[in-house]
Parts: C-alpha cells; structure tokens; sequence
C-alpha cells in the first residue's frame, strides 16, 4: 500500500484505542505514558507529526525518534520494543511508532523514583488503579486460593443490588476493611468474573459479572450456618 494512503487512512479513523496523535515530541516521559499504556492493553500505533484534529504537520525526524527511543528504552520499566517508520507526505515526514501488546505489564519511570503503570482506554492513557495492579499480581498465581464469603461480601451484593455500582472508597467504607485487604479481596473478584472493573476517565466502578448469582448462594449459605 501507497506510504501516504497508509497513513491518511489512520487518521481518517481519528484518535481511539490503539491510535494516538502527537502534533510534536518534546518530553520522552510523557511518550513513554503512550508506550507503556499502549503495551499493557491492546497495543497501538502512535503518528507523529499530526494534530489532534488530523492535520498533518510533519517533524524533524531524527529529533523526534530520539525522544521517542529515550522513552522506550530509558523511560519504560521494562523496556518496551518498538518499530518506527517514516512516512513523506506532501513534502511533511510523520513518523509511525508501533507497539504490540505485551504479556508483561510495564511502568513509566516518573520522578522522584516513581514507577507508574499505565492502560489505554478509548483515546486516553489512565493510570492502572491498585486493584488492577493486584491483579496483574496474581495473574500468575492458581486460583485455588479463595476466600470465604461472608457478610461483608453480602453487605456488598446488597449495595451493587440497590445501586447497580460501588466505588472502591465506598466498598472500605460499608465492609469496615482496610484498603490493603479490600484490594486484595476486589482483585480476586474481579478475577473470578464475580464483579466487572469499569475503568473510565470518570473513575473506577466496580459491577455485577457474570457469577454473581452463584458468589451471592454461596454467600447466603455461610452467613446461614453463622447464624445456626
């Protein structure tokens, strides 16, 4: 395919989730937001030299790729393989950086000796919630180690019934738990599909999956036997 019809296609379907313009590139750690946030969902592409409205502007190559390798390779934690191309179009070069999808979960090196996870949703790079990095956590653990159901996951299910969702605030505040126990029990939830994560710009929202009913009988069942 044509090097120009390439690229006026991708920005013909604007920016979403694997797709992110930048009109110029002038801070590797802010870049390195889009890498790391691309490898830990979906993967995506990245066009430099075009506006967030389309229009392309076109960039110093050579400057441009060093910014970008500085925020693969200096500051992504690990780091992140990428694939840069040059496209010449009406005499204006924009660069294309590919990243796959990674099994391993990368971080930003941000200042002050922070490591900070990022995550592509839509057209935007948010930070992964600490229930999300537990999960990664215990993604590769068995998931033999379960927990008892028992009146804090009821006061729970009641409120996700009332509400239809729970903040992860509101969830320490009705179960009377500590937030380091509350994101280990939020994860193993979220992981055995009895609650849904939607993680928006709005914020994080915990809601009914798709073994609800079958946590909330068990549940049932053990606050019973306390009761007998």
């Amino acid at each position: 395919m044509n090097s120009a019809i390439h690229v006026r296609r991708l920005i013909a379907q604007g920016e979403h989730q694997q797709l992110d313009f930048k009109y110029e590139l002038n801070d590797s750690r802010k870049i390195a937001r889009s890498l790391v946030a691309f490898a830990n969902t979906d993967g995506g592409r990245l066009l430099v030299g075009v506006k967030d409205n389309g229009k392309i502007t076109g960039i110093d190559s050579e400057e441009e790729m060093y910014v970008v390798e500085a925020a693969a390779q200096f500051y992504s934690d690990p780091e992140i393989p990428i694939q840069g191309q040059l496209h010449e179009i009406d005499g204006k070069e924009v660069l294309e950086i590919k990243v796959e999808a990674s099994e391993e979960k990368h971080f930003v090196k941000e200042e002050g000796d922070r490591r900070m996870a990022y995550i592509r949703h839509e057209d935007m790079n948010l930070k992964a919630n600490r229930v999300l990095l537990r999960i990664w956590q215990l993604s590769g653990k068995k998931k033999g180690d379960r927990f008892e159901y028992g009146e804090k996951e009821q006061r729970l299910f009641n409120y996700l019934k009332e509400h239809g969702h729970i903040t992860f605030k509101k969830y320490c505040r009705i179960t009377r738990q500590h937030y380091r126990r509350a994101t280990d029990k939020l994860a193993k939830l979220v992981m055995w599909e009895v609650l849904d994560m939607d993680i928006s710009e709005k914020g994080v929202f915990y809601t009914v999956g798709e073994h609800m009913d079958e946590a909330l009988k068990r549940t049932e069942e053990t606050v019973q036997r306390s009761v007998d």
